[in-house]
């Protein structure tokens, strides 16, 4: 900035000497965006004819008068932080609102740019604004249509599927939206009856200022308005703006208007297929509006939404009375043939589990009962009755069948190293422990465990596995982080845990939490008739692996095993068919069963004499040798422990011993 004085009078000439460029006052003038300079005190010392459009005044009247002059206070203030921003040497960018001379606020978008004189300080600054009050009034209309788009979309999808209970309350809420998206003070749908000589009260939503909004009192009411239901049904929607746009033969609606103070509405009709369902409305009592075509447009759309949604749920409310009666009588007939179902037909086939009987298909209506559950299960039975298959029968039928259910058995891992098996472990966290490991549970994660034997897990450890049972929470050994799991537990045990809890050996509180779902395994000699069924089921099974074919078992052989005790239950029964299969060698299986025979009298023995000439007969046959492939605890399908327990029971001792045989090193170290 430069200035002369001659004669009383300065000439201020703009940097860059933009009047002595007439090229460049010409370009600025042509263009419709404001083009200033101004200096350091804030008066306009260039500016190009856009200002006079603006300002009403040419722009020589503008130059050299200061910006709060010509913008005046209330547009001066909003801009006036840019100014004090650019004159302190930072370029600004800013959009705002600034009122201008004729009376409208202009929505502007502006650029300082802070000119610098030779010596470093600000002298003053370049100023470019530009009107987008229209770019912002096209951005409002659009993000106006997105809004109401997004509306439609929200009640449109809530309503897509819905139980039929549930649509009353989803219209009711979409009532609410759309009297806040349109500012007015009641919305509501009068739904007519089937022959449109009278309505009822549909859906209300009143906003919550003071208006005069009426409440639709409830039951069936005489049709008002028979001229304005005929628009409705004719042209799908009447609109008013003001009292005036209702036509004076229609004294009924202007009663009506003038009485409750009703300002303006629109009315749409509600239909389905040409059926005539009733009307939807919103309505201002505050003030005089105008309804623009595409607002019509809109509301009709969202009346057919309505219309749809109601007419699904008057068909499926006649439906339900239509077959309330095949309901009952459905009802009535499953009760009856309860018992029947249950004997003829599971839910579901166990290929693994063979059995009719009464017993075994009582436990499979358990097994699908707690199946669909995430539930805690314990299975309890005698050794080899098939607890584990039925574990995994639970597992399959259950949400976790997509990942494999994980077995541990509590009594083989050893003692020092269950709680790493089980939880894993850090490096380093024992002597041995080379690498990290993780344990069972994390293996699980998402699926079933099957904690075989749960009566042999240490008291310290059973602490741990409630705590996992109650939260899904753990550490590893050797680690402080804890790590959460969701797994589901199933056990199993062949021993009294009731009394082992008596005995302080089980700890009270974990027996109750796995104690959720008791299943109890009967043993096989409580289901005698499921014995064939197994025995045909075993030579299926060996058939294919010896290359032998059966074709039939003598009856003899076939009620001496269902007269056998069978101690070792199914498992016991599995060795025996396989030993028949290894010495059959025609198509008639020959089977020895254990301790029974013609000449034995086995229907004049107990129970006890049975099952005790049974494990004797055992004894004998393998040299008295208790362990091993082909020791006697393998042939009855027991564990060495259990055979021992169940000798000491049944009082067998080795011919020539005086201890009992449980006690016998010898034959324990066989």
């Amino acid at each position: 900035m430069s200035s002369d004085v001659s004669a009383g009078q300065t000439t201020r000439t703009a940097p860059g000497n933009f009047q002595d460029e007439e090229p460049v006052r010409r370009m600025a003038d042509s263009l419709p965006v404001l083009i200033s300079y101004v200096d350091a005190d804030e008066r306009f010392e260039f500016n190009n004819a856009a200002h006079e459009k603006w300002f009403g005044r040419s722009c020589d009247a503008i130059t050299g008068q200061s910006l709060r002059d010509v913008l005046g206070d209330r547009a001066y203030d909003s801009i006036h932080e840019y100014t004090t921003a650019v004159l302190s040497g930072r370029e600004v960018t800013f959009e705002t609102r600034i009122p201008s001379p004729e009376g409208r606020s202009r929505h502007v978008r502006g650029n300082f740019l802070p000119h610098r004189g030779s010596d470093g300080a600000v002298h003053g600054f370049y100023a470019l604004v530009s009107d987008i009050s229209d770019l912002k009034s096209t951005e409002q209309v659009l993000d106006e249509r997105l809004r109401f788009e997004a509306l439609v979309s929200r009640i449109s999808a809530q309503l897509i599927h819905l139980p039929t209970g549930e649509i009353d309350k989803v219209i009711e809420n979409g009532l609410g939206l759309i009297g806040g998206f349109f500012d007015v003070d009641r919305v509501v749908i009068g739904e007519f009856l089937p022959d449109v000589k009278g309505f009822r009260a549909g859906y209300l939503w009143l906003s919550d200022r003071d208006t005069p909004g009426l409440y639709m009192p409830s039951g069936r009411r005489p049709l008002p308005f028979p001229n304005l239901i005929s628009r409705l049904q004719t042209d799908g929607a009447f609109v008013f703006g003001s009292l005036r746009e209702i036509p004076e033969d229609w004294t009924d609606v202007r009663s009506f208007v003038e009485k409750f103070g009703l300002k303006a509405a629109v009315l749409v009709s509600l239909s389905v297929g040409g059926a005539f369902m009733g009307g939807f409305t919103i309505e201002s009592y505050r003030d005089e509006r105008s309804w623009p075509d595409d607002v019509v447009r809109r509301l009709k759309f969202i009346g057919e939404i309505f219309a749809g949604a109601m007419d699904r749920k008057r068909s499926e409310e006649t439906l339900q009375a239509a077959f309330s009666e095949i309901q009952r009588l459905k009802e009535r007939l499953e009760t009856e043939n309860i018992y029947l179902r249950q004997e003829i037909k599971l839910k579901h086939s166990y290929e693994e589990i063979v059995g009719q009987s009464t017993a075994i298909k009582a436990v499979l209506n358990q097994v699908e009962q707690v199946a669909e559950t995430d539930s805690t299960v314990l299975i309890q039975g005698e050794t080899g009755t098939g607890k584990e298959l039925l574990a995994r029968a639970i597992h399959n039928l259950s949400s976790r069948k997509g990942r494999t259910m994980v077995k541990v058995n509590c009594a083989a891992l050893p003692a020092a190293l269950v709680e790493s098996e089980l939880f894993g472990r850090e490096k380093g966290a024992y002597t041995g422990a080379l690498s990290k490991q993780m344990g069972r549970f994390e293996v699980a994660h998402g699926s079933t465990i099957f904690l075989d034997e749960i009566s042999e897990l240490p008291l310290e450890l059973q602490a741990k596995l409630l705590r996992v049972l109650q939260d899904g929470r753990f550490e590893r050994l050797g680690s402080s982080k804890t790590i959460h799991v969701d797994v589901r537990v199933i056990a199993a045990t062949n021993r009294d845990l009731v009394r082992a809890v008596k005995e302080g050996r089980f700890r009270q509180d974990l027996y109750y939490r796995l104690n959720v779902f008791p299943i109890t395994v009967p043993p096989l000699r409580e289901r005698i008739e499921d014995i064939p069924l197994l025995v045909w089921a075993f030579i299926n099974e060996f058939a294919g692996t010896m290359g032998k074919r059966i074709e039939s078992i003598p009856k003899q052989s076939m009620e001496l095993m269902q007269r056998c005790p069978w101690p070792g239950n199914v498992r016991e029964l599995r060795n025996v068919i396989e030993h028949g299969m290894i010495i059959t060698r025609d198509k008639i299986l020959k089977v020895q069963v254990p301790g029974l025979s013609d000449s034995m009298g086995a229907h004049d023995l107990t129970m006890r004499e049975v099952e005790r000439k049974h494990v004797v007969s055992v004894l004998e046959r393998t040299g008295w040798r208790i362990r091993g492939k082909n020791g006697a605890a393998a042939i009855l399908g027991l564990k060495p422990t259990t055979l021992h327990s169940r000798m000491k029971k049944l009082g067998i001792q080795r011919p020539g011993k005086t201890s009992d045989i449980s006690l016998n090193r010898r034959n324990i170290a066989e």
